[in-house]
């Protein structure tokens, strides 16, 4: 079982990025060039590691290999954004990595990529890049190649040495069960439980009880075994079930309009996991979006481009225009939902005068960009 933080710090060790392991600041897969770059690296080192897995770290700063994080990424639908656009898509996951200094809510994303066997290209154009093109890694540089690839293996003894020296231990488990509850959590009530004897799963948040069920905000669930986040969120609300084998994370959005608030559940998370000592997720997504009167969404979404214009400029605002600058993301939000799709290019220019300035609004806009991922790649 590898500890999936013990295997970030392994492949740091390899200072220069190779071709089975690439690095990232951050990647941007809500713009066409983002998905192009991302998509670009993922078949690059899918066909320069056939036989083993390979790997980008993002959160670390290029030049100086340093540590600093990005915010929690949830799109359990990534593997459909590499299905829809990569012929012989390899298998791919994005897994978030605690490490103990980096701030509440600071991850290190992980994604793990494991090859068809067979040569991959992109199936239809994106950005500069064309169709039918098939990436490759030489060195630290994914180059497009038009001819004769042939998919050798080089790396098949440095990945398993990597991933042997990053194998979970009784140590590490119980040393994160008591980070998790004492020092990160220790505002919180936290909750822990052991699966098939290998697996510990912690959660902490806020319950309450709401016609006979119990819901958690403020929530934080870890898979302390291997050191990765299941679900981080100041904003949303969960409901948590579980049973001998499995753990199930149903997770609810809060839309309205004006105090007219309600919860919907959005996706059901569910960590199965085996005798013989490995686990699944399955996900699936739940959400029907509320439908309003498209008389008053005309009026809604008139209102919300003045206020994004007069962002853009840098206006003074009344109170009254405060308090609607909180609620825009998700106003803009449920304008998208019922058929407004320019309330998403709104949603990308405001996004530079919302953050450092309206936090609330700024978390509010990131929340609503992810349901917009997840709706488009269910």
């Amino acid at each position: 079982m590898i500890n999936k933080r013990l295997l970030v710090k392994s492949l740091l060790s390899h200072n220069g990025e190779n071709s089975f392991y690439d690095k990232k600041r951050c990647i941007n897969i809500g713009s066409k060039e983002g998905k192009a770059k991302f998509l670009k690296h993922v078949c690059a080192l899918a066909n320069s590691n056939p036989k083993n897995r390979s790997f980008i770290v993002i959160g670390v700063s290029d030049a100086e290999n340093l540590i600093v994080g990005v915010d929690f990424f949830d799109d359990s639908k990534i593997q459909n954004l590499v299905n829809a656009y990569l012929n012989n898509a390899p298998v791919i996951s994005y897994e978030n990595i605690h490490f103990p200094d980096l701030e509440a809510g600071k991850v290190i994303g992980l994604v793990t990529i494991g090859s068809s066997g067979k040569v991959c290209s992109l199936r239809k154009n994106i950005w500069k890049y064309y169709g039918g093109t098939v990436f490759i890694r030489e060195g630290s540089i994914s180059l497009p190649k038009d001819t004769g690839v042939n998919l050798l293996d080089f790396n098949a003894a440095a990945v398993a040495a990597i991933e042997l020296s990053a194998q979970n231990n009784i140590k590490l488990t119980l040393d994160g069960v008591i980070d998790f509850i004492n020092n990160r959590h220790k505002d919180l009530k936290c909750h822990y439980r052991v699966f098939k004897d290998q697996f510990v799963v912690c959660w902490a948040g806020i319950s309450k009880k709401q016609k006979g069920n119990t819901y958690f905000s403020r929530v934080d669930i870890e898979l302390i075994t291997e050191q990765v986040k299941l679900f981080y969120s100041d904003l949303d609300e969960v409901m948590i079930d579980f049973d001998n084998n499995s753990f199930t994370i149903v997770e609810y959005v809060s839309l309205g309009l004006g105090t007219d608030i309600m919860h919907y559940p959005l996706e059901k998370t569910q960590i199965i996991f085996e005798d013989n000592g490995t686990y699944s997720i399955d996900t699936v997504l739940m959400f029907a979006p509320p439908l309003f009167d498209l008389k008053l969404l005309h009026h809604v979404f008139n209102n919300s481009k003045y206020l994004v214009e007069k962002l853009e400029n840098y206006g003074v605002f009344s109170q009254e225009e405060c308090i609607e600058i909180d609620a825009l993301p998700q106003t803009l939000l449920l304008c998208y939902l019922n058929g407004f799709l320019d309330a998403k290019v709104l949603l990308e220019k405001i996004k530079p005068f919302l953050k450092g300035t309206y936090i609330t609004s700024y978390a509010k806009l990131k929340e609503a960009q992810r349901i917009i991922r997840k709706v488009k790649y269910n």
